[in-house]
C-alpha cells in the first residue's frame, strides 16, 4: 500500500507538501497540487483514518444520544444538529437507547474510549451525577436543565412554558382544563405535573384525575384520548397537550369524525409548533426544537475546538403561537 513518502517522491515534492494537500492546506501552489492529487489517484492512496486520529487527537465525529427516532420532537432536535454538522464537516452518530441507562453509558464509554470528540445527549434517563463522571472524557451537552453542572446544557424552562399555556387558556376563559403527557416520570414530564398542580392550584381550578391521560406518543394515541373524554360524564372544556403537536392532531382528526367542534366543544392547545399542527391551525407552544439542536452542536464544536471543559447553559425562549384551536 502507498505511503506519504512514495507520494512525494512520485510527485517530485516533498513530504510537508503531500501532508498539506491532504488536509487542505491552502498554501500550496496549483502546480505541487496537481502533481500530488494526480498521483495519489493513479496509486489508489487511502489515509490511514485511524493514524489520523491518533496524530490530530480528533475523531471529527460526535455521538448524539436519543431514546427514539421516529418521534418528531427528537428528529427536528436531530435536524438543527445535522445543519450545524454538516457546516462544521462533522460527523454524528446516532444512538438510539429506548431510554435504557445501560445503553446510554455505552456512548459515553466510546467517549472515554476516544472514539467520539463528544456527546450530545437530547434526552436522558442518567442521573446528573454520573454525567459529571464523564466529563474528564471531553465535553457533554445536554438538551435538558439540569441546573449547574459540570456538563454544559440547552433548554427552554418546561415550568414557565407550560404555565404559559395554561395561562393562555385561562385567559381565554376555561376553567376545566384537562393535560396528556407521554412519559409519566420522566424529568421533564415531572416538571410539567408540578406546574399543572401549580397552576390549578393557584387559580382555584378544579383538579380532575381522570382529566391527566398519559403514555401519550402517537397520533393514535390522540384518537385514543378524544375517546376517553367521550366516555366521561364530566368532561373538561379545554386541554393541553404537552407531548407534541401530532397528538393533538390525532385527537382533533378524530374530533371531527366524531361531531366534535374544536374549540366550540373541546379547546385543544399543543406543544412544538409541528407541520401537522400548522396545517391543521393548531394552537401551540413552540418550544424552539431546531435552535435548540443549532445550539447544542455550537456549543460542543466551539469547546472541542479551544479544548475546553468549561460548561456553558444555555436557556431558549418559548412562545405561544395563535391559531384556531382556542
Amino acid at each position: 500500500m502507498a505511503n506519504i513518502k512514495e507520494i512525494a517522491r512520485m510527485a517530485g515534492v516533498s513530504v510537508t507538501t503531500v501532508s498539506r494537500v491532504l488536509n487542505n492546506h491552502p498554501y500550496v501552489s496549483e502546480v505541487k497540487r496537481t502533481a500530488v492529487l494526480t498521483t495519489i489517484e493513479k496509486l489508489n492512496y487511502t489515509r490511514d483514518m485511524n493514524a489520523v486520529h491518533l496524530i490530530t487527537g480528533r475523531t471529527q465525529a460526535i455521538a448524539v444520544i436519543i431514546p427514539y427516532t421516529n418521534l418528531f420532537y427528537f428528529s427536528v432536535i436531530i435536524a438543527g444538529l445535522a445543519q450545524e454538522a454538516l457546516l462544521a464537516q462533522y460527523r454524528l452518530v446516532l444512538c438510539q437507547t429506548d431510554y435504557r441507562t445501560e445503553e446510554e453509558i455505552k456512548v459515553l464509554e466510546m467517549l472515554r474510549n476516544k472514539e467520539i470528540d463528544g456527546v450530545v445527549m437530547v434526552s436522558s434517563t442518567m442521573s446528573s451525577e454520573a454525567i459529571e463522571e464523564y466529563t474528564a472524557y471531553g465535553p457533554i451537552v445536554v438538551c435538558q436543565d439540569r441546573g449547574e453542572r459540570q456538563f454544559s446544557s440547552v433548554y427552554i424552562e418546561h415550568y414557565s412554558a407550560f404555565r404559559s399555556g395554561l395561562q393562555y387558556l385561562n385567559d381565554k376563559g376555561y376553567r376545566h382544563i384537562g393535560y396528556c403527557e407521554g412519559r409519566p416520570y420522566g424529568s421533564s414530564s415531572s416538571i410539567r405535573q408540578i406546574a399543572f398542580r401549580d397552576f390549578l392550584a393557584a387559580t382555584d381550578h378544579p383538579y380532575i384525575d381522570e382529566w391527566m391521560i398519559y403514555n401519550c406518543v402517537t397520533e393514535e394515541d390522540g384518537a385514543r384520548v378524544l375517546h376517553q373524554l367521550l366516555q366521561m360524564k364530566n368532561r373538561p372544556d379545554a386541554l393541553i397537550i404537552s407531548a407534541g403537536d401530532h397528538i393533538a392532531a390525532g385527537l382533533i382528526i378524530e374530533a371531527w369524525k366524531k361531531g366534535i367542534r374544536i374549540p366550540e366543544d373541546l379547546a385543544v392547545i399543543g406543544f412544538d409548533d409541528q407541520p401537522i399542527g400548522r396545517t391543521l391551525g393548531l394552537t401551540t407552544v413552540d418550544n424552539q426544537l431546531t435552535e435548540m439542536g443549532i445550539s447544542a452542536f455550537q456549543i460542543i464544536y466551539d469547546q472541542i475546538q479551544r479544548n475546553d471543559g468549561q460548561p456553558v447553559h444555555r436557556k431558549l425562549e418559548y412562545r405561544i403561537i395563535e391559531r384556531n384551536t382556542v
